[in-house]
């Protein structure tokens, strides 16, 4: 459904969400029956928060209302987010927004399931998001984007800068004392990863940076994958972007690391995303392990990053979830 765009200047109360969002269904869908409406919350975000609109049984016309977290905007760059989704529906490979609201957007809803720990290894699975990982990793996108500059440095210097140097709450500040290394320790190690990493010779590209099981949806029926959630995406290191989903198959709520891809299944995907990548199916052994390597040398980047962001989330965000554990 192609639906012109526009901007609704209503602001959506995070305890009020069903509220708000009939508000935006009366303006994007005016024919919409307000008493047969059917709502679905999401969980799943651990920035924003979620809810499906549909009425009757036309599920599959479902309208996906999106709540920016509080104070999220110091971590994301909203104007960015949406020119990438734009970007990346004009190429097919995403969903298109119907309204943008002051602290928000409403978009279209994609039939799909969400990995899980099981299906992001499954045969049929992975090598569909390996080869949609090098479409979008070779897309050129005009200049609406800031330069080709991995983005990584500055956004991780940021976040470093905004994290909280010591909570208010003495339970919180002991846990966080308890936990995680001085400031002083962190600063070293952003530094020496600042100083290494580029030195790999990684390819900058139009990077997601976020794929995360929950952020790729499969669907069974057409065997594709579509990636959601651009918050992140951003001109980036090709080895951050594979490292950062590798360190994904562990899960979320309660990351088990001995799911971390060993060394012949990290292969294996890397020769699915290189012959998509290169556009041919003789990809040699050393192009796979040279890209393995880079990507090795990248896993601990991702770690840090998150680190930095769960440290801002665990002082602002409203959702409930133990961001510093």
């Amino acid at each position: 459904m192609n639906i012109c765009e526009e901007h609704i200047n209503i602001t959506i109360d995070e305890d009020k969400i069903i509220y708000g969002a009939i508000e935006i269904i009366k303006r994007i869908r005016p024919s919409w029956p307000l008493q047969e409406l059917h709502f679905k919350p999401f969980t799943d975000g651990k920035t924003n928060k979620l809810v499906g609109v549909w009425y009757s049984e036309h599920y599959t016309d479902m309208v996906l209302i999106r709540i920016y977290g509080n104070n999220s905007d110091l971590l994301i760059d909203r104007k960015n987010e949406l020119n990438n989704i734009r970007i990346l529906n004009k190429a097919g490979y995403t969903h298109s927004i119907y309204a943008t609201f002051n602290n928000g957007f409403a978009y279209q809803f994609l039939e799909g399931d969400t990995l899980t720990i099981e299906t992001i290894r499954d045969p049929k699975v992975y090598p569909l998001i390996a080869k949609r990982m090098a479409e979008m990793h070779s897309l050129e996108p005009e200049n609406e984007l800031e330069s080709k500059k991995a983005f990584i440095w500055e956004k991780t210097k940021k976040f470093m800068q905004i994290m909280p140097k010591r909570f208010s709450d003495p339970l919180k500040q002991a846990k966080f004392e308890m936990l995680i290394s001085p400031y002083t320790v962190l600063e070293k190690e952003y530094h020496l990863m600042e100083q290494t990493l580029p030195k790999i010779n990684s390819p900058v590209v139009y990077a997601h940076n976020d794929l995360l099981l929950g952020n790729v949806l499969y669907n069974q029926e057409q065997e594709n994958v579509v990636f959601i959630d651009y918050e992140y995406t951003a001109f980036n290191y090709q080895a951050f972007d594979i490292a950062n989903h590798f360190a994904e198959f562990a899960g979320i709520d309660e990351p088990d690391y001995s799911l971390y891809p060993d060394e012949n299944f990290q292969k294996a995907w890397l020769k699915e995303y290189l012959q998509k990548y290169n556009e041919s199916n003789n990809v040699s052994e050393e192009e796979i392990n040279k890209l393995y390597w880079q990507v090795t040398k990248f896993a601990p980047l991702p770690h840090f990053f998150w680190g930095c962001w769960s440290l801002i989330q665990s002082e602002h965000s409203h959702i409930d979830f133990d961001f510093l554990e």
